[in-house]
């Protein structure tokens, strides 16, 4: 018989490349007997995030409890998207033990947990917790605001002063609404870069909020759930820079989606994507790689200039090695210019 009880979920948010889909990895090694189903959102109609959690192969989520929505950022398309979603889930015999959602990087989490006070959900699920996972290096560095100091002393002065900056409003809006925020990417900063990234956030943190500092999303599953936040009962304390806007929109971004062929190397594959990552529109790129002789899919994860590659599992049988990768940026990223620059391959 179904237990009355309330089915928790976890909502993972954080900006672009912060390592949302690397902490989830880790939280299904830990998971600790629990079953878990993911709810994996991206920008953009190639799904990523959803294709490297697949090749984890954890006994805590099998392919089928993987939900992949690529119809637009979940904040946009709750009553289309989300909520079938969860009544799908909750349907489910058995159904999950715990339900993980991650969003796109530029989604905005407040109108995402909101939507866990509609009728259909409410009463079989509650928000465990928000969590925002932060680019260290990229804070540090006032990636998401012109002059993040600045805005900081603004903000202290006047907690009602408006935000110019797209990329800050969802850095802003996404640690208003933490239960707990991870500082991650943290081996790629000393103590003074350290102490930026914390000034940068502490002016948007809520009372009581904690920062966990982590390298490679490396926070056990037993940290992340059992927050019992409630957070859909806990609105008003959540402030959001959109809050007096009818509808939210993501007329700043834009991507595309590039087919390439086999590189000889994955040396040859970064020579290449520099060029491209140093303009400065380009916010994210992602996607997988084939490389000659290698019976191995390539990942590739870039964010601003940093880039990493890895192997993550083999070609399977049924599918054609070549690469795709996906750019995310500005509205006024010359995608033109990008794909004549990535044709070169």
């Amino acid at each position: 018989m179904r237990s009355l009880a309330k089915i928790p979920a976890t909502v993972i948010t954080g900006f672009l490349g912060a390592g949302k889909t690397t902490l989830i990895r880790h939280l299904l090694r830990t998971a600790g007997g629990r079953r878990l189903a993911l709810v994996i959102n991206e920008f953009g109609d190639i799904g990523v995030d959803g294709e490297i959690l697949r090749a984890c192969e954890e006994e805590a989520c099998h392919p089928g409890d993987i939900v992949e929505l690529a119809n637009g950022c979940l904040c946009c398309t709750v009553a289309d998207d989300f909520l079938p979603t969860i009544e799908t889930l909750l349907g489910r015999e058995p159904p999950p033990d715990h339900i993980i959602i991650e969003t796109s990087g530029l989604a905005l989490p407040k109108p995402l947990v909101k939507a866990f006070s509609w009728p259909e959900v409410r009463t079989r699920v509650t928000v465990d917790g928000v969590i925002t996972v932060i680019d260290g290096a990229a804070t540090a560095a006032g990636l998401f605001a012109a002059d993040p100091q600045a805005v900081a002393d603004e903000r202290a002065a006047d907690p009602s002063i408006d935000h110019d900056d797209p990329l800050e409003e969802l850095f802003v809006d996404q640690l208003q609404c933490a239960d707990l925020v991870i500082l991650n990417k943290t081996d790629l900063l000393d103590e003074a870069a350290l102490a930026d990234a914390m000034r940068h956030m502490a002016p948007h943190l809520r009372d009581g909020v904690k920062v966990l500092r982590t390298t490679h999303g490396g926070i056990d599953a037993g940290v992340l759930l059992g927050l019992a936040a409630a957070a859909e009962d806990d609105l008003a304390t959540r402030p959001s820079v959109h809050d007096a806007e009818g509808e939210h929109d993501h007329d700043d971004f834009a991507s595309f989606h590039v087919d390439l062929g086999h590189f000889p190397s994955p040396n040859a594959l970064m020579q290449l994507l520099r060029p491209v990552l140093a303009a400065p529109e380009v916010l994210r790129l992602k996607g997988f790689a084939a490389i000659a002789g290698k019976p191995m899919r390539l990942a590739v994860q870039a964010v601003g200039q940093r880039l990493e590659t890895y192997f993550d599992r083999p070609w399977t049988a049924d599918e054609r090695p070549a690469t795709r990768l996906v750019v995310i940026g500005g509205r006024d990223m010359d995608e033109p210019a990008i794909r004549a620059a990535l044709a070169g391959a």
